[in-house]
């Protein structure tokens, strides 16, 4: 039941769910099954035949995405570099892709280490300049790939402007929207080509499967490029963690709503402690991005659940804050109903523009309460 004229609370929850015909369940079964009856002459009458290609499972976690993308096809990975890997895998080696200088290091790995000797060329830029974008382009940009907000600094890209020159010049735009999730963001709506979600954060929810998505706004040639890159490359989604995804976006917005207003509170607690030199969250009005962030997100919910924060001191004394946190975790990921607490430059190599007294925060389903609690003890000390 995916009635457009719904809200997007209403779909989150019906958007990809039915009865099953069978035993009247509320919830939909999994289906583990690796291959499916052929019929007596040897067709397929049904849509399914092996699960490589396509299983009901992860077909409806697809068709949620995409539903709340605002998009014509969803296709789902194992992991979200796995989704990112098949939007680059889509392009030709020779072709050109600017992406963000402030970008997740992982995809900055996957670019200079596997597609860059593949025969891809790239042009790393500070993609929330304005003209960063368009005096990067060539004759052979094929991608403009934007992560906005940005990890972990939460720079906001105007995801318009850039789609604008981007088409103009011939090349598609494909926007990370992990941080924002379709909650706050729908960059398809805004001029955007393809979507990408780790569905490992918020879309999952509970730091307990591991997956990717991509969202198409067009269910076009390039679409079915893709389809084929995720059905012969072999990474797809598993059914068990297609399901624990496809569960988590039930309460994706209840879930972002919290976090979001627990992240205001603890970004403004942050900004005025003598221990914080600086602190990175668009929804500050202090923020160079709170404008921007004004108009192209869902700001009625928020403006995230990411928080990051520069201490007065060196890496060091950093750790130190975070080691003396108690309802945060130190770990890496976000999204999940815990807070957790990661000191980002220190894993992310030679090629980090992030501060070494940098700390992120993902803000989780505790109260704002006992996190700023914790937070004044561990600055404290």
């Amino acid at each position: 039941m995916d009635d457009p004229q719904h809200t997007p609370e209403t779909r989150a929850v019906h958007g990809a769910r039915s009865i099953d015909p069978s035993t009247g369940a509320v919830a939909p079964p999994i289906h583990l099954s690796t291959t499916f009856e052929r019929d007596a002459d040897g067709g397929y009458s049904r849509p399914f035949s092996y699960s490589r290609s396509a299983n009901p499972t992860r077909e409806m976690l697809e068709r949620q995405i995409a539903s709340l993308e605002q998009g014509a096809a969803g296709l789902a990975f194992a992991s979200g570099l796995g989704a990112c890997s098949a939007v680059f895998q889509s392009l030709k080696p020779g072709d050109h892709v600017i992406a963000p200088t402030e970008i997740y290091h992982g995809v900055r790995t996957l670019l200079d280490e596997v597609f860059v000797p593949w025969g891809l060329q790239r042009t790393y830029v500070p993609t929330h300049e304005p003209g960063a974008v368009e005096n990067a382009l060539t004759e052979r940009t094929r991608l403009v790939w934007l992560e906005t907000p940005a990890n972990p600094m939460l720079q906001v890209t105007d995801i318009s402007a850039c789609a604008g020159v981007a088409s103009n010049a011939g090349a598609l735009v494909c926007v990370d929207n992990t941080f924002a999730t379709p909650v706050l963001q729908n960059p398809l709506t805004l001029g955007a080509d393809l979507v990408v979600h780790a569905t490992t954060k918020w879309i999952g929810g509970h730091s307990d499967t591991v997956g990717g998505v991509i969202v198409s706004a067009n269910d076009d040639d390039h679409a079915k490029r893709l389809r084929t890159i995720q059905q012969l490359t072999g990474g797809v989604c598993p059914p068990f963690d297609a399901w624990l995804a496809w569960r988590g976006c039930a309460t994706l917005h209840q879930r972002v709503r919290h976090s979001s207003q627990s992240a205001l509170e603890i970004a403004r607690f942050l900004e005025g402690h003598p221990q914080v030199a600086r602190v990175h969250y668009p929804g500050l009005e202090s923020s160079p991005f709170h404008d921007l962030a004004k108009r192209q997100m869902h700001t009625e919910a928020g403006f995230g659940g990411v928080v990051s924060f520069e201490i007065t001191g060196d890496a060091a004394r950093a750790l130190q804050i975070a080691a003396a946190l108690e309802v945060f975790t130190r770990a890496t990921s976000l999204g999940g109903v815990e807070s957790l607490v990661e000191h980002r430059q220190s894993i992310e190599g030679p090629h980090t523009t992030t501060p070494d007294s940098l700390l992120r925060l993902s803000i989780g389903a505790e109260s704002a309460e006992d996190l700023i609690r914790d937070l004044e003890w561990a600055l404290s000390n």
